[in-house]
């Protein structure tokens, strides 16, 4: 774990309230309270902190725009604080919740007071043992000590569904229901909705709301002295896959997206890169990107939530795209047929691929499938599935098409890179070690059928 400062990632963590104290904590909720909702929310206007959850919209945009909806409508407004953290190759909200999650809660104390919420929900998935832990132990912490807000918090542990993080679906399982994205998002139709009160819901994830706490403590000045004008403040990054030094660590954005993989994760031979599974794939030509929202937009991918899988030039690029399209169509909710229906396609098509058993049109059976993957798309997986494998195909059109025709098979030894631990001290990575036999109806199968699918083909 590296980091420029100790913003976000302390340099030991924290284990106690008292601890948190010492180190200056709590001096946040305490300006926010002297201030009132108003000005905290301008003065998280004026540091610029944009979401760190993927779409990195403006915070205080959100907090004010939610606000002023709920009261024009005289509707109960409500705060989700969004800890799910799904998305392959991303472990940072987790490793703020163990090492300092007093930080956080801090920060959706000031959300409560600057936006009026009634009450605020961390959602946050029960497999995430430690970090549910250490989050549920401190939240009793600040609540006994009389933190202003505290004791209007609850945790609501979920289910380990990818669309568990999805903001929509995030209510939904808070309100007792399976993970299935809503049509109409939060802002307009929230927590405890009904015909006569809409009960928008303000969504931040952990990364977001510990960032607050630092702001109303040191100032929007203070925030900005890192990062970029358009970019403000520090990010926290991920970094798995084919590198020397994975791990978790907090940069200045702005900072190239070199220097996080080779210099500091110690990529040596980089061959594509995924931001998660929703944006498009990042090449070579791509790493003097800077670190900000808009440039990586305008680079042609994105920054998602930090977190990057790198793959070197040992990986066959169908293996990789196959692991990360069979993440999508397993992790469908199938309430889009396109959705289910063209990932579930893409992904048999590319299992065939990696069998050496296509045929010279499977390639674009894929290309006109991703096409459409988006039809009347309820929540943002599908727009990433063709993102991802638009540009995947695009940019790797050569090795792919020569596999095809030559009816080469390829190892098909790659897991999926969702990750259940990065140990500090070693940088060792342990990925979900069943996910490959979880099915398309997300329950668990014995033995994983693609595999014995692939290992038929090659004794024939």
């Amino acid at each position: 774990m590296r980091h420029d400062t100790d913003r976000l990632l302390p340099s030991e963590a924290v284990t106690s309230l008292d601890a948190h104290l010492a180190a200056g904590g709590g001096a946040g909720l305490e300006r926010a309270l002297e201030l009132g909702g108003d000005a905290v929310i301008a003065e998280i206007e004026a540091a610029g902190l944009r979401g760190r959850g993927g779409a990195g919209f403006p915070t205080a945009t959100k907090w004010r725009g939610v606000r002023d909806t709920a009261r024009a409508g005289g509707a109960r407004l409500t705060l989700v604080a969004n800890a799910a953290e799904g998305e392959p190759g991303t472990y940072k909200d987790r490793t703020l919740l163990e090492v300092q999650p007093y930080a956080f809660l801090e920060g959706v104390c000031i959300a409560l007071h600057a936006s009026g919420a009634d009450y605020a929900v961390v959602g946050i998935k029960e497999k995430f043992t430690t970090p549910l832990a250490r989050l549920t132990a401190a939240l009793q912490e600040v609540v006994a000590a009389g933190w202003s807000h505290a004791d209007r918090i609850r945790i609501v542990p979920g289910p380990d569904e990818y669309l568990f993080g999805e903001e929509s679906a995030m209510l939904e399982v808070i309100e007792g229901d399976l993970p299935m994205p809503r049509i109409v998002k939060p802002y307009e139709l929230g927590l405890g909705a009904t015909t006569a009160s809409p009960n928008p819901t303000i969504v931040n994830n952990v990364e977001t709301l510990s960032h607050a706490a630092r702001i109303l403590a040191n100032g929007a000045d203070w925030f900005r002295q890192a990062g970029t004008q358009a970019s403000p403040g520090t990010m926290v990054f991920t970094v798995v896959g084919d590198v020397a030094n994975p791990g978790v660590y907090e940069l200045a954005l702005g900072t190239s997206l070199r220097t996080l993989l080779e210099d500091i994760a110690g990529a040596e031979d980089v061959k594509a890169v995924y931001s998660g599974v929703s944006n498009a794939v990042i090449t070579p030509s791509m790493l003097d990107t800077p670190l900000c929202f808009d440039a990586m937009s305008d680079a042609g991918s994105g920054l998602g939530s930090g977190g990057f899988v790198v793959y070197d030039s040992s990986r066959h690029i169908a293996d990789v795209l196959s692991v990360l399209v069979r993440f999508l169509a397993v992790e469908s909710c199938g309430q889009c047929n396109a959705c289910k229906l063209g990932n579930t396609a893409m992904s048999e098509s590319l299992q065939r691929v990696q069998a050496g058993e296509a045929d010279d049109i499977e390639l674009d059976t894929i290309a006109e499938t991703v096409s459409g993957v988006t039809d009347q798309n309820r929540c943002y997986l599908p727009v990433g599935s063709q993102l991802l494998v638009g540009s995947t195909m695009q940019a790797f059109a050569e090795e792919l098409t020569s596999t095809v025709r030559e009816r080469r098979s390829t190892p098909a030894d790659l897991p999926t890179p969702l990750i259940e631990s990065i140990d500090a001290d070693t940088g060792e990575v342990t990925y979900d070690p069943r996910y490959h036999l979880k099915q398309l109806d997300w329950s668990y199968a014995d033995q994983d059928p693609a595999a014995e699918r692939l290992r038929a083909i090659r004794r024939t």
